[in-house]
């Protein structure tokens, strides 16, 4: 994970519109999920949940396109903000997307500060320990940088010797740190991780030069090259394939049941698919949901 593309004042500004203008301009809106509630599905949603009728759902929206800022200024918007909408009226339920750093989510979860966390959590056996997950997108890691020159990248091991910027608490951080000590093993200068709270610092370390590399989630890195404007690239090999998973605090009993069964219905209606291919993600469509299928 990783989670509108540079954050200084003016230019965040000017991007931000320009990302969410392509996005809502050229796609039209989804027609509503509201096919009514699957009994079965809400009937596994434990009472204290259901008492509280809006659940509120955190998503660190820096991640185009899978959750960031939309037009207004304000509203999560993007992938899982979408499947949110959609699938938690099938349990009866309404979803306050709300945005928070992507460090504080699990936390938060734990804490009961939020119900559900949807941020592009990539489902590893470490964090299946603080929460669990129900698994819907396959997404891997990808490399990007300055289109005017940068260095040779074409694999983890390439980044030996370089500055990367990286978001605090995600996989690509993990991937960068651990590399160090392989590059030193190798008889290399190790590679410096530079790890901001969101990925838009990360984004704006990269654009100012002083990361020379930035990494991010494969469909993330994509879109942000995209509607950079031909400030960024992808370089490399996409790497280290992975489900996310939709976080849910083990105390709450049989939610995650309850959401997985929401999630097949969304497949089964065609609503899973066509919000994916509103954000063009589509090819990392999910085929068979499951509860902590990490596989790593």
């Amino acid at each position: 994970m990783v989670k509108s593309l540079v954050r200084s004042n003016a230019v965040r500004a000017v991007v931000t519109a320009a990302l969410a203008g392509a996005v809502f301009a050229a796609v039209p809106a989804l027609a509503s999920s509201s096919s009514g509630v699957d009994k079965a599905a809400a009937a596994l949603v434990p009472a204290k949940i259901k008492a509280k009728g809006t659940l509120v759902i955190a998503a660190d929206a820096t991640y185009a396109p899978d959750e960031f800022i939309g037009p207004d200024g304000h509203t999560v918007v993007g992938m899982d903000a979408d499947l949110a909408k959609a699938l938690f009226p099938l349990l009866g339920l309404k979803a306050n997307v709300v945005n928070a750093t992507f460090l504080t989510i699990i936390p938060g979860l734990q804490s009961g500060k939020f119900d559900v966390g949807m941020s592009s959590f990539t489902d590893e056996k470490s964090r299946e320990k603080q929460v669990n997950f129900v698994d819907y997108f396959t997404a891997g890691e990808s490399f990007f940088e300055k289109s005017s020159g940068g260095p040779n990248v074409t694999t983890l091991a390439s980044i030996c010797g370089l500055t990367v910027s990286v978001e605090a608490g995600t996989t690509e951080k993990d991937d960068a740190e651990a590399q160090k000590a392989k590059c030193t093993k190798a008889g290399k200068k190790a590679d410096n991780p530079l790890v901001f709270p969101t990925q838009t610092e990360a984004n704006l370390a990269l654009s100012s030069g002083r990361a020379q590399v930035s990494m991010a989630d494969s469909q993330v890195a994509g879109y942000q090259v995209e509607k950079s404007h031909g400030l960024f690239k992808l370089v490399g090999t996409s790497y280290g394939f992975a489900p996310y998973g939709i976080a849910v605090p083990k105390q709450d009993g049989t939610l995650d049941q309850a959401i997985l069964k929401a999630l097949k219905d969304l497949e089964a209606n065609g609503t899973y698919l066509k919000i994916l291919t509103k954000w063009g993600i589509q090819a990392g469509a999910y085929k068979n949901p499951v509860i902590n299928g990490a596989t790593s």
